[in-house]
């Protein structure tokens, strides 16, 4: 984990403080990513970003609840959480085009159509990891989100090894 992936996940950790649920789940996302992102052999300025991306995906939950009387739906934080994420990543010194990037990730982050990078996918695939244990997908719902989002070997097999599935 690199000195600015630190910064993130600190910065992340004190604005979700008192939320470990929220808490546990980014970084678990961002573990997967980061494996990810290895396994598929990103180079170190993309991992980064990757990772960021993670860390920050659902930085929009808690205002969603605000605004929205406790909706907090992924439609939702893809529309909220651009801008709360923007000055955090400026503030941490995050480079401009990073914050582009992390950005429109978090405005996508639960879009599964038009998938435009490696970065994206992964952070897809992560995050599938990660719910699909949260909510207690049953057989029929991972099965259909494996062949529905997972392209890498490394996803692939993270998602074998976690579910008990050869798909």
């Amino acid at each position: 984990m690199t000195e600015l992936v630190t910064r993130v996940m600190d910065a992340m950790c004190a604005l979700y403080a008192g939320d470990a649920r929220r808490i546990q789940h980014f970084t678990k996302v961002h573990a997967y990513a980061a494996r990810i992102a290895l396994g598929e052999g990103l180079c170190e300025a993309d991992r980064e970003r990757v990772e960021i991306a993670a860390l920050t995906h659902d930085i929009g939950i808690h205002l969603c609840e605000e605004l929205f009387n406790g909706r907090c739906d992924g439609k939702l934080q893809e529309q909220e959480g651009p801008a709360l994420a923007e000055p955090l990543l400026a503030d941490l010194g995050v480079a401009p085009a990073v914050r582009d990037r992390v950005c429109f990730l978090i405005a996508h982050h639960h879009t599964y159509t038009g998938v435009d990078g490696l970065d994206w996918r992964i952070l897809l695939e992560a995050d599938f990891l990660v719910n699909g244990l949260e909510d207690g997908m049953g057989r029929e719902a991972l099965c259909n989100g494996y062949h529905r989002i997972f392209e890498t070997k490394t996803g692939r097999q993270l998602f074998t090894w976690m579910f008990g599935m050869t798909l």
